[in-house]
């Protein structure tokens, strides 16, 4: 099925929602300079808008860049072309109003659960008795109301990550970035994980961007899944609205029959940049879009 043809292409379904994106990505370019003088153009011409309560999944082959759009729209990288917005305002430096959740751990093993949640509001100032108390509340929504006193190598992976949510969100950022969050776990945790972030998510709806290579995770997730292309110079090749009925229980709705309508739609356009990659890391060429 073509893009032009999809029913499920984002781009043009529905009405826009009103105001100003979360962000706003504009022909963004980004280049790196290499060791040996050269350089390496990892994404090219991309277009994108993330609007004030929109959860959007990034998927795309291995290393066409999905991170890099991450760290874009957090002020780590500068585009090398191309502006990127945060609600209506150019960005400059860090985007102070987003939250970033990395795929591996980032709390500090000398401190207990309860004092690297804490730590993010360092920072702000916020006094140490009202502190103590906003940590322990956001243990407890992340089911960790008993482990406010364990350190992060007493805590199973995906307890740790219940601890660096909370650490992001108890800062209460208006845009949510998450570079792979769950990638490290299991199956099971994956999805206990994913029903966590969805049921936080819903009681004020961020802005959330989210990168995953796991196509079924983005569908359960989201509202739009956004397709990138093999890099390099990689793309935007697709734009998909999910229409699924909210709110959700990832296993309960990977059954419906509407699930796998998506997925297939989608994994369609994924596909061939899946294989665009591989035949490239391979060394060889494709003809007519498929690896010969």
């Amino acid at each position: 099925m073509g893009l032009q043809d999809n029913p499920h292409q984002g781009a043009g379904a529905g009405l826009a929602p009103s105001g100003d994106p979360a962000v706003a990505l504009g022909g963004v370019d980004i280049t790196f300079h290499l060791a040996d003088g050269g350089r390496y153009q990892a994404v090219k011409g991309i277009d994108l808008k993330v609007h004030p309560g929109e959860f959007v999944s990034i998927v795309g082959p291995t290393g066409c860049g999905k991170s890099t759009l991450l760290n874009a729209a957090a002020g780590l990288l500068a585009p090398s072309a191309g502006s990127v917005g945060i609600f209506g305002k150019p960005l400059s430096g860090l985007n102070r109003r987003a939250g970033y959740l990395f795929q591996q751990d980032a709390l500090m093993p000398w401190k207990t659960a309860l004092e690297n949640v804490k730590v993010a509001l360092e920072p702000m100032g916020v006094p140490e008795r009202e502190a103590d108390q906003r940590a322990r509340d956001w243990l407890g929504r992340v089911g960790l109301r008993t482990f406010v006193d364990r350190y992060p190598h007493m805590l199973s992976g995906g307890q740790r990550k219940r601890v660096s949510l909370a650490q992001m969100l108890i800062r209460n950022p208006e845009i949510l970035l998450m570079d792979e969050p769950f990638g490290p776990l299991d199956a099971q945790t994956r999805q206990i994980m994913g029903n966590l972030l969805l049921d936080l998510w819903s009681r004020d709806r961020k802005a959330l961007m989210f990168v995953t290579h796991d196509l079924e995770e983005a569908i359960a997730l989201s509202d739009r899944v956004v397709v990138m292309s093999a890099g390099p110079a990689a793309g935007i090749v697709a734009d998909y609205k999910v229409d699924l009925p909210r709110p959700r229980d990832i296993a309960d709705i990977r059954l419906e029959k509407a699930f796998h309508e998506i997925h297939r739609d989608i994994w369609a356009s994924l596909r061939v940049e899946v294989q665009k990659a591989y035949a490239m890391g391979e060394g060889r060429e494709l003809v007519g879009g498929d690896a010969s």
